[in-house]
C-alpha cells in the first residue's frame, strides 16, 4: 500500500506543477493584512478530580488571588487544586477584526492535570505582542477524547485529554487598525519567493493596467501604485488585482519525510550520470533523442523529445553506469515496479544527492 500511495504522491505532484495559472490571491499576500496571535493565563473549573496537583504551586496562587479580586479571603495552604487547572489560551485575532466578533480558542494545560474534561474555562484575557487586552475568552471546553483509569492503575485514553477547543470562546474587545483608504501604493508579497514567478506577475499586473503601475522589488516583494481611477475604491482595485492569473514556476526540489516514509518531488528535477546499486536493486535509465516532425504546412516546428527507456534487475547486486539522464519521475516509477519501499526511495536519494547527481535540493523534514 505504501508504494502505491508514493507513487501517486509523486505523479500527482508532477502534474500540479505544471498545472494551469494560479490567482495572486493564492500566491501571494497583501502586505500588512495579517492575522495576529493572542494569548493569556487562566484557570479551568469544573474538572472531576483531574485538574493540577497540590504541587503545582502557581495554581494555587492563581486561585487565591482570583477569588482575593472577587472578596473571597482565603488561606493559601487550605486550598486544594484537583478540580482545577492552570492554561495557557491562544487565539487567531484575523486581518480587520472587529469588536464584538467571536474567535475560537484553544486551551492547553499548563501544569500537571490528568484531563480538562468537563471543565470550563473562567474569564480570561488575551493579549497580543505589544501587551494590549484585544479579546476575553470564556466557555465550556470541548477536547474531543477523554480519559479514564481504575484503582489498579489501567486506564484507557482517547485523543489527547489536556488540550481542548472553545469555537467561538473568545470575543473581540480591540480592534487592530488597517489603513487602506489613504494608500498610495500596496505591497503585494510572494508566499514563495522565485525571481521568475515574482517577474511574470509583475508583468501581468501591468498587461491589465494598462502601464508600468507594478515593479518587483525583490524575489518576493512587488509593489504596485494605485491608478486614479481607484483612488476611492481601492478595495476593489485589491480585489481585481488578486483575481489576475499566474503561472508560477517552481524550484527543483525533492521533499522527504523519514517518519512516515513519504517522497514528494517536483517536475522540475533531474538527475546526472550516476551508479545505482540498492540491496538487490539494480537500476538502468537511458535516454535517447527522437525527433518530432509536425505535419507539413503546419505552424508547429521541429523539436528533439528525449524518449526514455527504464529497466529493473533484481538478481545480484550489480552496479549500472547510467549512460545519460533523466528524470526523477522515471526512477521512482522503477523502484516501485520492483516493490521497493519508501526506505528504499529514501535512502537512494540521499545517495544520489550525496553523489552529486541530483539536480535539486534535496529537504528532509
Amino acid at each position: 500500500m505504501k508504494r502505491i500511495f508514493i507513487l501517486f504522491t509523486v505523479l500527482g505532484v508532477l502534474f500540479l506543477t505544471s498545472a494551469e495559472a494560479a490567482r495572486l490571491k493564492d500566491l501571494a499576500n497583501i502586505q500588512g493584512v495579517r492575522s495576529n496571535q493572542l494569548i493569556g493565563y487562566g484557570l479551568v473549573v469544573g474538572l472531576k478530580g483531574t485538574g493540577d496537583g497540590n504541587q503545582t504551586q502557581f495554581t494555587v496562587q492563581s486561585i487565591v488571588n482570583m477569588l482575593k479580586r472577587l472578596g473571597v479571603t482565603v488561606d493559601m495552604a487550605q486550598v486544594k487544586v484537583k478540580n482545577v487547572a492552570a492554561v495557557m489560551v491562544t487565539a487567531e485575532l484575523p486581518a480587520f477584526a472587529k469588536v464584538g466578533q467571536k474567535l475560537d480558542v484553544l486551551v492547553s494545560s499548563l501544569g500537571d492535570a490528568k484531563s480538562l474534561q468537563g471543565g470550563t474555562l473562567l474569564l480570561t484575557p488575551l493579549k497580543g505582542a505589544d501587551g494590549q487586552v484585544y479579546a476575553l475568552a470564556q466557555g465550556p471546553i470541548s477536547i474531543g477524547g477523554f480519559a479514564a483509569g481504575g484503582a489498579a492503575g489501567g486506564g484507557v485514553q482517547k485523543n489527547h485529554p489536556t488540550a481542548g477547543r472553545i469555537p467561538g470562546g473568545a470575543t473581540v474587545e480591540r480592534e487592530v487598525p488597517v489603513d487602506l483608504l489613504h494608500r498610495q501604493e500596496i505591497t503585494l508579497a510572494l508566499r514563495d519567493y522565485d525571481f521568475t514567478t515574482v517577474t511574470r506577475a509583475t508583468e501581468v499586473i501591468n498587461a491589465y493596467l494598462g502601464a508600468p503601475y507594478a515593479r518587483a522589488l525583490d524575489g518576493k516583494t512587488i509593489s504596485v501604485r494605485i491608478p486614479d481611477q481607484y483612488r476611492h475604491n481601492i478595495v476593489g482595485f485589491i480585489a481585481e488585482v488578486e483575481r489576475l492569473e499566474v503561472n508560477p514556476d517552481t524550484v527543483a526540489k525533492v521533499v522527504l519525510d523519514e517518519r512516515t516514509g513519504t517522497v514528494v518531488m517536483g517536475e522540475n528535477v533531474r538527475i546526472s550520470k550516476v551508479a545505482i546499486a540498492h540491496g538487490n536493486l539494480s537500476i538502468q535509465i537511458k535516454e535517447r533523442p527522437r525527433v518530432s516532425q509536425p505535419p507539413p504546412f503546419s505552424p508547429g516546428a521541429t523539436v528533439v523529445v528525449p524518449e526514455s527507456q527504464v529497466s529493473v534487475t533484481e538478481e545480484g547486486n550489480r552496479i549500472v553506469v547510467l549512460e545519460e539522464g533523466a528524470s526523477i519521475g522515471e526512477l521512482v516509477r522503477a523502484l516501485n515496479a520492483v516493490g521497493a519501499t519508501p526506505r528504499d526511495l529514501i535512502a537512494i536519494f540521499q545517495a544520489i544527492k550525496a553523489a552529486g547527481a541530483l539536480q535539486a535540493e534535496l529537504k528532509i523534514i
